[in-house]
């Protein structure tokens, strides 16, 4: 099973054909079939190894579950008939676009959306399409994706430019409960492959604030207990975590908790990490060893030092 679609040769006209994935050079940011994922000194893309912790990290912590391991919320394979974790689609100007029906409007960017002709859509209740058109480096996403007839629906969707810094309006939910894009958070097995993640990782708690924290810029949630964590949170594997003694790929994904963090963008199971689905993941290694990694073994990091703007992703660079 692939894990990508990857589109003819006829519908990439003008631009070299795209691979599974671009690895990052040691100069730049993530990119992926030709395109930055965002630019280098975006949020996502800067690290917080030095960053301060929360004063409320403690708090935080305790309020996810200490003892709670990690989960690979991606993998190889297929659950319930679905692959494992949210793919993402590549598409270009020849693709054609659909209005979308939402239901969520007054927060969804109107569209036009590019859907492939079998476009691969996440299994389970969120449904996610996720598609990025390689010709404009635009990155389409949706949330809860149906096709009844010949008509198109989602609960919500979000168009972002990749090359620059523009968040969602203030209280705007996205294709995720926190307002952001999601395919810059996701560990893609290429980026591991090529030995190092240069950005952020998403990830999702059960029990989650009714507050968010920049870059996020919605919630999903009625409790104002100021200990739930936020959406926006950023947490980081304390610098002192040994990561010798895992396999290589999962190394890999703790050095990058280690620099970058993962960002709280969903309301889901506590401390699942989101992937995109690929053949090549050993479900068995990711799995017994990332649970070993416990949400104890973080600190939220204090990320206000960062922003210029907060209505831009672009961050000060620490």
């Amino acid at each position: 099973m692939l894990s990508l679609l990857l589109l003819s040769a006829s519908c990439t006209a003008g631009r070299p054909a795209p691979g599974p994935g671009d690895a990052p050079s040691a100069t730049d940011g993530p990119t992926l079939a030709g395109c930055s994922v965002f630019p280098v000194d975006h949020v996502w893309n800067t690290p917080v190894d030095a960053l301060p912790v929360h004063p409320n990290s403690a708090a935080y912590i305790a309020s996810i579950g200490p003892d709670t391991g990690l989960h690979p919320d991606f993998g190889a394979g297929l659950w319930e008939g679905a692959p494992i974790g949210i793919p993402y689609n590549l598409a270009n100007a020849a693709t054609p676009r659909y209005a979308f029906r939402f239901d969520y409007a007054d927060e969804s960017d109107p569209g036009p959306y590019p859907v492939p002709a079998t476009p691969r859509i996440e299994g389970g209740s969120d449904r996610h399409l996720i598609v990025l058109d390689t010709d404009t480096c635009k990155l389409y996403e949706l949330f809860d994706v149906d096709l009844t007839g010949a008509t198109w629906s989602a609960g919500s969707g979000a168009v972002f430019d990749l090359t620059g810094y523009a968040l969602r309006p203030d209280g705007w939910t996205s294709a995720d409960a926190a307002g952001l894009a999601i395919l810059p958070g996701l560990v893609r097995y290429d980026e591991v492959a090529a030995g190092e993640i240069r950005h952020a990782l998403r990830f999702t708690a059960s029990v989650t604030q009714r507050a968010y924290l920049w870059p996020a810029r919605h919630y999903a949630s009625s409790a104002t207990d100021p200990n739930l964590p936020p959406m926006g949170l950023r947490l980081r594997l304390r610098a002192d975590f040994d990561t010798r003694g895992f396999s290589p790929e999962v190394r890999v994904i703790l050095e990058a908790l280690k620099k970058y963090g993962m960002i709280l963008a969903d309301n889901g199971g506590d401390g699942y990490i989101s992937g995109v689905p690929d053949e090549r993941w050993d479900n068995d290694t990711l799995v017994s060893e990332l649970r070993r990694v416990k949400v104890s073994d973080f600190e939220a990091v204090d990320t206000v030092s960062l922003m210029l703007d907060p209505d831009s992703g672009r961050a000060r660079q620490p």
